[in-house]
Order: structure tokens, then C-alpha cells, then sequence
């Protein structure tokens, strides 16, 4: 299913460049002295505690701990019409820093491109024992409605960064209903 996917890439910025990668040390040394580039870093979560122990041989630089699709009032994967849901994502970063995480989502049905979604997830540190993980609270939106609405869907859902690193890709589905 992912292979009907392809093309669902971030958008680029024109005049955009990504910053030279450094890690955690060379940040957390950056300019020792400045007082609003050390908040700036302690927002990042950076120099904050004790990192989280990492499964050995787990090179994932973000691990998706858990996706929930929130719908009021009903339960996840059959969708009424009209429902209001949100998406909401809990996720803890590990080896390094990772720079404009985005969310992409692409959804068809009968092979047809019927919606895509590229949301900005922001920067992040690894996780510490302080920080367990992170959570991205999607905003609400309501599902479609009518006869032509109904049905299945297929979609995947992607987790990119300004490296253009593919940390996940999770083809699901799901249907609308009356």
C-alpha cells in the first residue's frame, strides 16, 4: 500500500537550507556564556537529566511509542460521518538531536488522492529520564460526510525530518461510516 505513496513527500521552501547536523555536545557547548542561547538549549531539553537507556543495537533515532486517532464519541478504526477527531502522537527521540520533524499523511480512497496533511513537529532532544517522551496533539477536524464520503480509505502516515531521514512509515486503514 505504501508503494501508491510516493509522491507524498514534504513540501520544499524556496531559499531553505538546513543547518550543519552537530551533536548534542557540540550544542550544549555552543556558546557557554550566552544567556538566551542557554535557555534556548534548556527548551530543547538539552543538558535537562539523565538520557533514557537505549535498547543496545537500537540505531532508530525517533521511536514512535504510540499513534491514537481520537474520536469523540466512538471508537477507532470505523469512523461516523461528521465525527470529530484528533490525532495525537507520542514519541521519544534517542542518539541525537532531530530538526524539523514533520507528520505527512496521505489518504485515498479507490485509488484516488482524497486528502494530504504535512504538519511541522518541531526540534527535539534526545529523551531524558525527566522527559520520558513527547506528544504532538493533532488539532480537531471532522470527518466527512454523505454517500460519496462513505466507505474505505487506505493512508499512510510518515515521519520525516529536514535530513529528509524516513523514520517511519505506517500504512493503515480505515473506513467512514453512516
Amino acid at each position: 500500500m505504501s508503494d501508491d505513496f510516493k509522491d507524498l513527500q514534504p513540501e520544499s521552501v524556496p531559499g531553505f537550507k538546513v543547518g550543519e547536523k552537530k551533536t548534542i555536545q557540540e550544542y550544549a557547548n555552543l556558546d557557554a556564556n550566552d544567556e538566551s542561547l542557554n535557555k534556548w538549549k534548556k527548551s530543547l531539553g538539552l543538558n535537562t537529566g539523565k538520557e533514557l537507556d537505549i535498547l543496545p543495537g537500537d540505531q532508530r533515532k525517533v521511536v514512535i511509542i504510540s499513534m491514537t486517532l481520537q474520536i469523540k464519541g466512538e471508537e477507532p478504526f470505523q469512523i461516523k460521518e461528521k465525527s470529530l477527531y484528533k490525532l495525537i502522537i507520542k514519541f521519544k527521540v534517542q542518539h541525537e538531536i532531530i530538526t524539523g520533524l514533520k507528520y505527512l499523511q496521505g489518504v485515498k480512497k479507490t485509488g484516488i488522492t482524497v486528502d494530504k496533511l504535512e504538519e511541522p513537529m518541531g526540534s527535539y532532544a534526545p529523551n531524558t529520564v525527566d522527559t520520558p517522551f513527547y506528544e504532538k496533539e493533532f488539532e480537531e477536524v471532522e470527518a466527512p460526510s454523505g454517500f460519496l464520503a462513505r466507505g474505505s480509505y487506505s493512508a499512510v502516515s510518515k515521519f520525516i525530518d529536514d535530513d529528509k531521514t524516513e523514520h517511519l512509515v505506517l500504512p493503515w486503514s480505515f473506513q467512514i461510516t453512516k
